[in-house]
């Protein structure tokens, strides 16, 4: 009947199903981090990383969509999953593994989803509550 990934933050959820396996995650636009801190300790050997918030924290969110794709860990995941701007793919360095991402801009939410195939032909869902 399909594949079911699920998301949420402080304060929205994100639930996809589709027939092939997926992953999401969501996060908030405006989410107080220490991005910097991140990019020097995770994205470090990005040769075009920029230090700036949105950047980090739209790659932050695609690879914990694939993370949750893989059924892995985000302590022994991470440090393998390449993000690639130019063709919206996730490649886990260790296990060969080549995920495609679409990254929507909802309101106050990034929310990313990942798949082996990018899922242009499919009409994207998105339900909220009338609360924003």
């Amino acid at each position: 009947m399909g594949h079911v990934s699920f998301s949420h933050c402080n304060d929205a959820i994100a639930i996809v199903w589709h027939s092939e396996k997926i992953g999401v995650d969501i996060e908030r636009l405006d989410r107080n981090f220490d991005y910097k801190k991140l990019a020097k300790k995770y994205f470090k050997n990005d040769i075009k990383l920029k230090f700036d918030k949105k950047f980090i924290l739209e790659r932050w969110c695609a690879i914990e969509a694939a993370i949750k794709w893989d059924h892995g860990k985000l302590s022994n995941d991470l440090k393998h999953w390449k993000y690639f701007d130019e063709n919206k793919e996730l490649i886990h360095k260790k296990k060969n593994l080549h995920l495609k991402l679409t990254q929507i801009k909802f309101y106050n939410w990034n929310i990313t989803i990942v798949s082996k195939n990018h899922l242009t032909d499919q009409k994207e869902i998105i339900c909220t509550s009338s609360q924003f």
